[in-house]
């Protein structure tokens, strides 16, 4: 559910922006106005050099909105740490619920507390303060927390899958194959993955030279809105974030959907009313998960 709550607000704040080129701006507080003037003016920018700011400045027309948002991103931040909290604690303290679907569970409640936590404190304190300027380094972070816990995600969603077709398709084998050892693999691989595709990323990013007035109409450092603002070649990013963005979201994705391809087709072979509600039912809240994640991810 907060992949949906997140990527649903990524979606309706970048439906927002008017242009990524800097326009007239109506409203602006005054520490605002003090950064965006340092940033226009062009003595202080050389094409050779990297800027030591970024200015975010996604919803800056609706002042009258910034409290009800601020209020509403609180709440979804807190039910968000709050329920996923719970979900971690519960898997720790009780030793029967110590299974391979639910590590992989707790360890995707982990990576969306801290996706959470990667965006949304930043984003209640600009809605507090109306303070849209971020370091080079901080929107850096950002970036780099971003693709390594979304690649994380779509890597356990993938390994979640695996483990459901087992259970289903290979009921008999499914003790002998997914052990501990190949589940705290899967886990470690996936947690692994994410952060060696976003190193490299970033790293490739950190080294472009960006120029010109860097204000992004967006409200945390994404790749796209960062891209547009890069003033050197960038013919080398875009194609290894390609080659990675394949390998983190379009394969996991193609191999959840084939996993559960064969899931639904073992699933239409049982003759049982019983057996067939019992295989939907293991596998049902999953297959959810999946649906909202690449659904919204898809739409944005």
């Amino acid at each position: 559910m907060l992949s949906l709550a997140v990527t649903a607000s990524q979606f309706l704040f970048a439906t927002n922006t008017e242009a990524h080129a800097l326009p007239q701006v109506p409203f602006l507080p005054r520490g605002e106005k003090k950064v965006l003037q340092c940033f226009m003016e062009k003595e202080e920018w050389d094409n050779r050099t990297s800027p030591v700011e970024f200015l975010l400045l996604a919803l800056r027309n609706v002042p009258k909105l910034q409290m009800p948002l601020f209020l509403l991103s609180l709440i979804i931040y807190m039910g968000t740490m709050f329920v996923n909290i719970l979900i971690v604690v519960l898997l720790v303290a009780d030793q029967h619920l110590h299974t391979p679907m639910l590590v992989f569970l707790g360890n995707f409640s982990s990576v969306q507390m801290c996706c959470t936590s990667r965006m949304l404190p930043r984003l209640l304190a600009s809605f507090l303060s109306r303070d849209r300027a971020l370091s080079a380094q901080g929107c850096m972070t950002q970036l780099f927390f971003f693709g390594s816990f979304a690649g994380t995600e779509c890597y356990l969603l993938a390994t979640t899958s695996s483990d459901r077709y087992l259970a289903i398709c290979q009921p008999l084998l499914y003790a002998s194959l997914m052990n501990w050892k190949l589940c705290l693999q899967l886990v470690a691989g996936s947690w692994l993955a994410g952060l060696l595709m976003s190193t490299i990323v970033t790293g490739l990013f950190f080294k472009s030279q960006c120029c010109g007035p860097n204000a992004s109409d967006h409200f945390f450092c994404d790749f796209a809105p960062l891209l547009e603002l890069a003033c050197s070649d960038s013919t080398v990013l875009r194609l290894v974030t390609f080659i990675i963005c394949f390998l983190d979201v379009v394969f996991p994705f193609v191999f959840t959907l084939a996993s559960y391809i064969s899931i639904i087709a073992a699933i239409l072979r049982i003759p049982a009313t019983t057996g067939r509600q019992k295989a939907i039912s293991t596998c049902s809240s999953h297959l959810i998960v999946v649906t909202l994640f690449y659904g919204t991810l898809i739409v944005v």
